[in-house]
């Protein structure tokens, strides 16, 4: 993998691994597409060779020809590897009022992993932001209660602390993930809700793809 970043790590050989995404090319074609001196292509489809990322192979037509082709195993393998398992996951915030109840409530939607979310200092409702938001996305918040910690989480839970007071508390007692994510109720507009849901998306998307 890392000889296969390395390769990668160059302007010119990610330039011709975008032409070859679509179909083979000749060395000719590729020069002249790319624009690059016969020497330097050489060059670069030695590394890419080398690294597995492409081939090449003679023509069935005129065998003094030649023809690269992309190997998109070579591609695949280069996505992230980590594997996460976990019976159920458990986003936790200070107040539990709205970044874990709409981490909780994104995961619904991509992952069957059971879900649930908790507050190190749970405030006595959800945020109306968040339930709002929530409603705007047809997303799920649940019991639209607020829960401590100490009632919901079981020993084997992914934990994921969604902000960095609850992050600090949690500390070396009990193994988790962090997520710096911002508090948006203290901004309180829409627009800072609108961002941070947008970043748990992102977030639980990476996640949810390497949980089981």
């Amino acid at each position: 993998m890392a000889r296969r970043y390395h390769a990668l790590a160059d302007p010119g050989r990610l330039a011709i691994v975008d032409a070859l995404l679509v179909g083979d090319l000749s060395p000719g074609e590729l020069g002249h597409a790319l624009g690059l001196s016969s020497s330097l292509l050489a060059h670069h489809l030695g590394v890419l060779q080398d690294a597995g990322l492409v081939v090449r192979a003679r023509s069935h037509a005129d065998g003094r020809r030649a023809y690269v082709r992309l190997i998109p195993a070579a591609l695949d393998s280069l996505r992230p590897t980590t594997k996460v398992t976990a019976p159920r996951v458990a986003f936790v915030c200070t107040r539990n009022g709205a970044r874990s109840p709409l981490a909780a409530a994104v995961w619904r939607t991509r992952s069957q992993i059971p879900v649930t979310s908790a507050g190190t200092h749970p405030g006595p409702s959800l945020h109306p932001r968040a339930i709002s938001i929530a409603d705007r996305h047809g997303l799920d918040l649940g019991s639209r209660r607020t829960a401590h910690i100490r009632d919901v989480l079981r020993p084997t839970d992914l934990v994921v602390a969604v902000c960095d007071n609850a992050h600090e508390e949690l500390g070396s007692v009990r193994r988790h993930v962090h997520w710096s994510v911002p508090d948006p109720g203290q901004v309180d507009t829409d627009e800072i809700f609108e961002d941070v849901l947008a970043q748990l998306t992102e977030r639980i998307g990476t996640l949810a793809a390497l949980t089981s």
